[in-house]
């Protein structure tokens, strides 16, 4: 089930960027399994009410991969799939970032990065000084961990024993200017948030079973929030524009859509 609701997530989101002919495939399609295993089967949430005080909060602080939390929250029911097509258009709900005051379902307004796993933060602090018990979860890409603000995080969770903070770390190897090793080097990555106090786990981020153990392992950690580094491939799904650095920032043209739509199993 999670694997046939990852397929029509991709397929959501190429339609979308093809009609706004702007946007960002790349990290949204690396992301699309993790954001199903969360809203599909780990999230304890509701979208007949999305405000619910007591239910599991998801931050993308990579906000550019908007696209992606947009088809999950559509194809759960926060609003009408007819939406998505209205995606970055003027006065519409769906903006390039995520805008919890417009969007059903939004947590958290993200876009500057570095700034979600901050504001993360402040929502898990939130609900120990409120003895509430919902998880948050907050997704980064890895070339987002180059941003100062994101360790400045990393040492005020460790310190307030955010063990109701989960982190994923989209970590396909690629960002805007290429490969994150020539642009800025963040290994070992690993090593560098055990060393701030974090639990850590590594996992493939394209397999729904890994995903979910590592889900369950970080809500059993106690005293430190965890961090689950997800090797992942840009572009997922899309065979031409898998691991193409290209396709961070690029939407595709209607010969592309239709030939991503027929990889993913659509007919156009």
């Amino acid at each position: 089930m999670l694997k046939e609701k990852a397929n029509i997530l991709r397929k959501d989101i190429i339609e979308m960027l093809f009609e706004s002919q702007s946007g960002h495939p790349g990290g949204s399609l690396s992301a699309c399994d993790i954001v199903t295993t969360l809203y599909f089967k780990e999230m304890n949430i509701d979208p007949k009410n999305p405000k619910w005080e007591d239910r599991d909060r998801l931050v993308l602080s990579k906000g550019h991969a908007a696209p992606v939390i947009y088809a999950a929250l559509a194809e759960k029911g926060y609003f009408d799939k007819s939406e998505l097509m209205k995606l970055r258009k003027t006065g519409e709900m769906l903006q390039g970032h995520p805008d919890m005051k417009g969007t059903p379902g939004v947590d958290m307004s993200t876009g500057s990065l570095g700034q979600g796993i901050a504001a993360a933060n402040g929502i898990a602090l939130g609900a120990k000084l409120q003895d509430k018990n919902y998880q948050v979860y907050t997704i980064l890409g890895d070339g987002e961990v180059q941003e100062g603000i994101v360790w400045e995080a990393a040492m005020f969770a460790a310190h307030y024993k955010l063990d109701n903070l989960t982190a994923f770390i989209d970590y396909n190897g690629l960002q805007i200017d290429g490969k994150n090793e020539d642009v800025m080097n963040i290994n070992p990555l690993d090593e560098k948030f055990k060393s701030f106090g974090w639990n850590v786990i590594t996992i493939d981020g394209h397999d729904f079973d890994q995903i979910s153990d590592a889900i369950d392992r970080s809500k059993n950690t106690k005293g430190k929030p965890t961090v689950i580094i997800a090797k992942t491939v840009k572009g997922k799904g899309v065979s031409f524009m898998e691991n193409q650095a290209g396709w961070h920032g690029k939407a595709p043209s209607k010969e592309e859509r239709d030939l991503a739509i027929k990889e993913l199993g659509g007919v156009k």
